[in-house]
């Protein structure tokens, strides 16, 4: 029993996914009805009965909203900003915000993780800025550039600026961004949510020790993605 806890996973749903799952669950409702009175053989009906129970589950589980909180020290750590599985790791031009080289991690989420999004940094936002774009599928290196995304710049106590990027996929067609500017912001904190396919992007600095391997799974708010490196002043020695 000295195990905290918060491995007894409770789940919720995401407060974003309350009128798709109340408006779905009705027009399944009223198919499968119509199906039943209208249609003088049940074979229709059973299919569609059948259906309808896998579609809404994976939509219920789609917006599902664990709650989670980190078990550890948080000082110099990157934490998962969402479920999925790790597609990149490697070094890039970041001519957006840095311009300059970067440590790019990525984590693709699929139809079947979920989808909230978690504060990967101890620190403060400094910028958030939404960009409209295209809709590549979610796993292709432009879509980091050319897809509609939320890029959002937090600097962590020790004066380290991380960005993370919400990308929008071939099927996402909304982005939701809880961090505003100036905010001090915390790991177990929820940074937004992506409807349906999408991805996550964080940019690190070059040198960051890197803890996930291509094709990991990750899990929000508890996979370790990497340990940040002090301030190149605080190795200085007088």
């Amino acid at each position: 029993m000295g195990k905290r806890l918060k491995k007894l996973k409770k789940i919720r749903l995401h407060h974003e996914g309350t009128h798709t799952l109340v408006w779905g669950a009705a027009g399944l409702i009223a198919l499968n009805l119509l199906l039943f009175y209208a249609v003088p053989t049940r074979i229709p009906f059973n299919i569609a009965f059948f259906l309808s129970i896998i579609v809404y589950s994976v939509v219920v589980n789609f917006y599902r909203c664990p709650i989670r909180i980190f078990d550890g020290d948080t000082d110099g750590l990157v934490v998962a900003p969402a479920d999925g599985h790790v597609v990149v790791i490697e070094e890039v031009d970041e001519d957006e915000y840095f311009h300059d080289r970067r440590l790019m991690v990525s984590i693709f989420m699929s139809l079947f993780n979920v989808h909230a999004n978690w504060i990967p940094v101890d620190g403060k936002v400094k910028t958030v800025n939404h960009q409209n774009g295209n809709f590549h599928r979610a796993w292709l290196p432009k879509a980091s550039e050319e897809n509609e995304r939320s890029s959002i710049m937090i600097t962590t106590p020790d004066g380290v600026d991380i960005l993370v990027r919400q990308v929008a996929g071939a099927m996402a067609r909304r982005i939701v961004t809880y961090a505003h500017e100036g905010e001090d912001c915390y790991i177990d904190e929820h940074l937004g949510f992506i409807k349906l396919g999408s991805r996550v992007d964080l940019y690190l600095p070059i040198g960051t020790q890197v803890e996930v391997e291509m094709g990991q799974r990750t899990i929000g708010n508890e996979t370790v993605i990497a340990h940040l490196n002090p301030p190149v002043e605080s190795n200085e020695t007088l």
